[in-house]
């Protein structure tokens, strides 16, 4: 849209159907978003207007909402379904409070698909090994991409915490400030938009897929997650003496209630289960641990005022909006009908049947399907929906043979 179309407030609209395009560009069946597939208004979030420092031509842009002529939002949107529960914790006199931590790999262009990723050469004319995890060196190979992207993070107003290498070659993470869920969706949303572009700017590939190469690590988007009360912004996790409350207790009854129903938003593409296939540090469990990091549920050590559930089981490639819409969904879920979880893990251990979680894509969105749980929190429209787009992907998918079949099954007898 032209500036001056923008600041004249003419509206913005687009057709339903676009909420459940696939990542292929296709559509499922139109009864799934209404056989006249009508227009939506595309509504700006006024806090959302940012000006594009990356651009050398002056762009702006702008988070909008998608609501329908009459002023709701739509069940389709994700941004939507994640305003729905903070209103419902609001309901409550509570406020849900998050943070995220996205992983993401750093590569050479690409433009091949069929051959493997490949890290860029840095500035001393070499490519990563593989042996830079944590360095506080490791990153200057890549400082003036990095530079610019601190840059670009402070006029888009992203505020950070800490970044730092990663365990896979030229993998990387940013953590970002905890605050409320659906300024932390919009900044993480942000984030992945301005690291791609910037990477174009300095002949580089940022590849956001949870398992871009084989062997190693693969990226994810840990979820931080508290409660507070509405004025007071005293944390409901710990009681006067800094012990844990009920309503802890209660919350991560409900993820645990929810982890396994959900999955399929948590990980949402095919290339998700390679990341969860291979479950050091990236667990495929619905178990609840404090401070191990094979639990898919972490309670990380911190004072009682920062008590707080990680959920780490959304990819790097999971959509911020509706990941965190479901894991505090599931929270809520269980505060309201006082679940009580399962006993605490630690150290080694093998992972009940009950708090197994789908290990493939297939198998997630049938669970997610099925889930009257799903359909109680989000609604029939938006799952039917997500289902139906989802399986157009996974029928792409294995529409194709991929080179490990042409490799070592075609000699076979």
């Amino acid at each position: 849209m032209t500036a001056a179309g923008f600041l004249e407030g003419r509206r913005l609209q687009m057709a339903r159907g676009v909420l459940l395009q696939c990542i292929m560009g296709g559509y499922p069946e139109s009864r799934f978003y209404g056989s006249d597939d009508g227009d939506l208004a595309l509504v700006p979030d006024p806090a959302q207007l940012h000006r594009l420092p990356w651009s050398q031509q002056p762009r702006a842009l702008a988070i909008c909402d998608a609501d329908e002529f009459s002023g709701e939002s739509s069940r389709l949107s994700t941004r939507g379904q994640l305003k729905a529960v903070i209103a419902r914790y609001a309901a409550r006199g509570l406020a849900p409070v998050v943070a995220t931590e996205l992983e993401f790999f750093v590569f050479a262009p690409n433009p091949d698909p069929t051959q493997p990723f490949r890290p860029p050469v840095g500035l001393d004319g070499r490519r990563e090994d593989g042996f830079s995890a944590f360095s506080i060196s490791s990153n200057n190979g890549l400082r003036p991409f990095f530079s610019e992207v601190y840059e670009c993070m402070a006029a888009l107003g992203l505020p950070r915490d800490t970044f730092m290498h990663e365990m896979g070659v030229s993998q990387f993470e940013i953590n970002l400030l905890h605050g409320d869920p659906l300024l932390l969706a919009d900044q993480t949303f942000l984030f992945k938009h301005l690291l791609k572009e910037v990477a174009l700017k300095h002949g580089l590939t940022v590849v956001c897929m949870a398992k871009p190469l084989a062997h190693t690590a693969g990226s994810s988007m840990h979820i931080h997650q508290s409660v507070v009360e509405l004025g007071s912004g005293r944390n409901v996790f710990s009681d006067e003496e800094g012990q844990p409350t009920a309503t802890f207790c209660h919350f991560i009854g409900g993820q645990q209630a929810g982890m396994a129903d959900f999955t399929a938003l948590f990980a949402p593409n095919v290339n998700s289960y390679q990341r969860l296939f291979h479950p050091y540090a990236s667990p495929n469990n619905a178990c609840w641990s404090h401070d191990n990091r094979a639990a898919g549920l972490r309670i990380p050590a911190s004072s009682p005022v920062a008590r707080r559930v990680e959920n780490r089981l959304p990819g790097a490639d999971a959509n911020p909006y509706l990941a965190i819409a479901a894991s505090l969904a599931a929270g809520l879920y269980g505060i309201e009908h006082e679940l009580e979880p399962s006993a605490a893990i630690q150290g080694e251990f093998e992972v009940p049947q009950a708090l197994s979680l789908p290990c493939t894509l297939h198998a997630a969105l049938d669970r997610l399907k099925r889930s009257q749980l799903a359909i109680e929190l989000f609604g029939t429209e938006f799952i039917e929906g997500y289902v139906a787009s989802k399986t157009l992907e996974l029928t792409s998918f294995h529409d194709e043979i991929t080179p490990w079949e042409r490799r070592v099954l075609a000699a076979q007898a």
